[in-house]
């Protein structure tokens, strides 16, 4: 059984005893045998990646892991993100530890924003916009939609001829941008702060579910790594939006488990159990993928012995659905459609060993170093509910076949509640003493996202 978590309190933490935290264990020695493991997993991944083209296997790939190609560059405005990481690494662990919980929240999410602007802007214009309007991406397609009912009841029956993007994933997305257009934010700069600010949300959405389940010491402890993490990189892609609209379909489930003490809690538990299905749905309608979201959910669910918000979550879930079902678009028939275009695709060629695990190591670069030390010491029961079933999840997607690579960014929404174990670079005790540390530890994060943002180019 897990721990219930402690009493919440949106009070600022000011000075006072140290906090008693039994179920936190911090372990130093742990360190360099987590940094080699994550270190030896992406060399391994490379050198295998390599040796495969060398035998005339053909991977797409220029930068194993990662569907990249190396491409250092240092023009001026590498600077910014410099800048924003240097101030960052001094003032997030503070603000962590003094700010309200509601401020500290909408910093959070400025700040996760403002991060991933500045390392987009080392490329200028073309770091923001360069990615949506490359010709596998969603907006070549949404430009050409008339009827959005006529384009639903054909979507399936016409899915070769789609970009590569809008025939591997259900319509939402590329509904949701046609959208944009129809309100007169034509071109792709709507596109990419939908993508941009979608995944900031990410961060706070983490932020109150792992209150909810380990209690505001914790939650406050993952607030820097939450924010600011190597993953930022791939913040402007569908997948960026995809982890922040994921995110709060689950952050909404997880307060709809919130222990029921009167009338007033059911019906507020009611309507975030209504809210976090019909995100679900529509979450659903953008990825296939993000079904395996769910493990998070189903998790706090059985820690806690409530089914109730499931099954009132799984009637928003078949709403949405019904919804596109009536407009012309059953969500089996495009998964089953979209299947075979995957499988017919580049994907067909990477081998699915050494796809499983350099997907891994893709994602672990996204996840940043730091965060292999933050595994190997997180004993929080509750952050553990959320990172470990995410872990789950992502463990189910490399073994499915239907993730070969490009998971740095596929697996967004699955990274963004992993980051949550960062809590646990924080040392044992009163938060204010732990700030040093944990400034060496986001000095590392930062360090990393910049010189992933500078050494490599997307493919995507």
């Amino acid at each position: 059984m897990w721990a219930m978590p402690p009493p919440r309190t949106s009070a600022p933490l000011r000075r006072s005893a140290p906090e008693h935290v039994p179920d936190v264990v911090v372990r130093r020695d742990g360190a360099v045998a987590a940094l080699a493991t994550w270190a030896v997993v992406i060399i391994v991944a490379w050198l295998w990646g390599r040796w495969l083209q060398a035998g005339g296997t053909r991977l797409f790939l220029n930068a194993p892991p990662l569907t990249a190609h190396t491409d250092p560059r240092f023009p001026p405005l590498t600077l910014v993100p410099v800048l924003v990481g240097a101030v960052a690494v001094g003032v997030a662990p503070v603000w962590a530890v003094r700010l309200r919980w509601r401020t500290l929240v909408a910093v959070a999410f400025a700040g996760s924003a403002l991060f991933a602007v500045a390392l987009a802007l080392v490329d200028g214009t073309d770091g923001f916009t360069g990615p949506v309007q490359l010709s596998s991406e969603y907006l070549v397609d949404a430009q050409g939609i008339g009827s959005v009912t006529g384009f639903l009841v054909t979507f399936v029956e016409r899915i070769g001829g789609f970009a590569t993007h809008v025939r591997s994933h259900p319509p939402g997305m590329v509904l949701l941008v046609h959208a944009l257009g129809a309100v007169g934010l034509t071109g792709p700069w709507p596109v990419a702060a939908l993508e941009l600010l979608g995944f900031a949300a990410a961060a706070p959405a983490v932020l109150v579910a792992v209150r909810e389940t380990a209690g505001e010491h914790a939650a406050r402890r993952a607030v820097p790594f939450v924010t600011l993490a190597p993953a930022a990189v791939f913040a402007t892609t569908g997948d960026g939006f995809f982890a922040g609209l994921g995110a709060w379909a689950v952050a909404c489930l997880v307060l709809a488990m919130r222990p029921a003490t009167d009338s007033h809690d059911r019906r507020r538990a009611t309507t975030s159990a209504v809210a976090g299905g019909v995100l679900f749905g529509a979450t659903l309608f953008c990825s296939y993928g993000l079904v395996l979201l769910g493990t998070i959910p189903l998790a706090v669910a059985r820690s806690r012995r409530r089914v109730r918000p499931i099954l009132i979550a799984a009637a928003g879930i078949v709403a949405v659905a019904l919804v596109f079902l009536l407009a012309g678009f059953w969500w089996v028939e495009g998964l089953f459609a979209s299947s075979i275009q995957y499988r017919e695709s580049i994907a067909r060629l990477r081998p699915y060993t050494y796809a499983s695990f350099a997907s891994l190591a893709a994602f672990a670069i996204a996840l940043g170093p730091a965060l292999a030390v933050g595994l190997a010491r997180l004993r929080q029961r509750g952050v553990w509910v959320l990172t470990g079933a995410a872990l789950v999840a992502v463990g189910f997607a490399a073994l499915s076949g239907m993730s070969k690579l490009e998971t740095e960014r596929i697996w967004l929404p699955f990274a963004v509640w992993v980051l949550a174990a960062g809590s646990a670079l924080w040392p044992a005790g009163e938060l204010r003493v732990g700030i040093p540390s944990v400034r060496r530890w986001l000095a590392l994060q930062v360090g990393a996202a910049i010189v992933l943002q500078v050494t490599v180019a997307p493919l995507w």
